[in-house]
């Protein structure tokens, strides 16, 4: 199964921590698609933002129980986040 280019990449998670590593290290975090792997990652954000990837790297963050106001619990969604790594002079442009 494959995913389209819009379909992989969901946001780009702006954080104190992803402004840092986009600062320091050209890196940037995004909320993928929790089916899309590391290469169909890399070959989105590179036709969507014009950019050359170097790295991904991939983590599953599982969601988190939630009470609103009564006994009765559920959970927040699991999502994939991605922190890809940018060539030098490159930038995902956030404006």
């Amino acid at each position: 199964m494959s995913l389209s280019t819009f379909d992989v990449i969901k946001t780009v998670r702006v954080t104190e921590k992803g402004t840092i590593q986009s600062e320091k290290f050209n890196q940037f975090t995004l909320a993928a698609d929790r089916r899309a792997t590391a290469p169909e990652i890399k070959q989105a954000v590179e036709e969507l933002f014009k950019v050359k990837v170097l790295r991904v790297n991939t983590i599953t963050v599982h969601g988190k129980e939630r009470r609103k106001n009564t006994k009765a619990h559920g959970w927040s969604n699991d999502w994939k986040k991605a922190i890809v790594t940018l060539k030098a002079g490159d930038r995902i442009d956030l404006t």
